[in-house]
């Protein structure tokens, strides 16, 4: 079974590599910057107009666990600076947020057609834009879902403490946080396996995206974390690039995400491919080849 999931893995790999993976991640990254610095900015004007500092506390120490450290400098600026004129740029923020986001999706959707070796035009123009667009709100609802518990998280947390024995509080403590970081996995999970599911052409079985979403999910940690130590202990980008040092980290991280993503999308072609025949393979390949030179 080892042997068959690391010949999976080497093959995903190849694959992506072949199928111009680094490529589309550049793009797919791009438009993550572009959605991700505007949808902050919502965000803590949201929070800004709430008046909860407890809230706001616990919403910060969140994008400190999955932000890159120079990105997160730039969060702090947004929750320390005055909103009161932030607040007309909702509404602009947002709408380059869904463009953004769109072109971000339209990126990885592409990705999954090659994992798949589907041929260009297989969706029409407007509905690959309309299921662009789909995904958005869709996925919104398991990340609102983590959002809200990690911003009471640190509330029931600190109610477990004040009312469980002490001798099991430690225990008690520890359980909490596994369930939490549980939970964030699982959402991970579940959000990428509806990207898989709806954004690839011919819908998959859910089963079927299943391996490729909890692969993306592992590497996604890894690769946040593993970078997050990168740029805290060797890295300094300030040196090379100056006050553009947030947005080239993050751009590096979310090309790294997307990579992730475009990988697991691999994986899951591997292990179930769509029946076609080889020369259908090969000739949609060999059509996809000859329309990007």
């Amino acid at each position: 079974m080892l042997r068959q999931l690391w010949i999976h893995l080497r093959r995903a790999a190849w694959s992506a590599f072949n199928h111009g993976a680094f490529g589309i991640a550049k793009a797919a990254a791009y438009s993550g910057v572009l959605s991700l610095f505007p949808a902050i900015l919502v965000v803590t004007t949201v929070l800004a107009l709430s008046q909860n500092s407890d809230t706001v506390n616990d919403i910060r120490a969140a994008f400190y666990d999955i932000l890159p450290p120079d990105t997160m400098d730039v969060v702090q600026t947004y929750f320390q600076m005055n909103h009161a004129r932030s607040v007309r740029l909702v509404w602009s923020a947002t709408i380059v947020t869904i463009f953004a986001a769109s072109g971000f999706m339209l990126s990885l959707m592409q990705g999954f057609r090659r994992a798949y070796k589907l041929p260009r035009g297989t969706w029409g123009f407007w509905r690959e834009r309309a299921v662009a667009f789909g995904l958005i709100p869709i996925t919104l609802v398991p990340m609102l879902f983590a959002t809200m518990l990690i911003v009471f998280g640190h509330q029931i947390e600190r109610w477990m403490i004040d009312n469980a024995n002490h001798d099991f509080q430690t225990y008690v403590l520890f359980l909490w946080r596994l369930v939490r970081w549980a939970i964030a996995m699982l959402t991970s999970v579940a959000v990428l396996a509806v990207i898989y599911h709806f954004g690839t052409p011919g819908t998959q079985d859910w089963r079927r995206v299943v391996p490729g979403a909890l692969l993306a999910t592992v590497t996604w940690f890894l690769t946040t974390l593993l970078y997050g130590l990168y740029v805290t202990r060797f890295a300094d980008y300030s040196v090379i690039y100056g006050s553009l040092s947030a947005a080239v980290a993050t751009l590096v991280w979310l090309y790294m995400v997307s990579m992730s993503i475009l990988v697991g999308a691999e994986f899951n072609a591997q292990i179930f491919p769509v029946p076609r025949s080889r020369g259908d393979d090969e000739n949609a390949f060999t059509k996809e080849q000859q329309q990007l030179v």
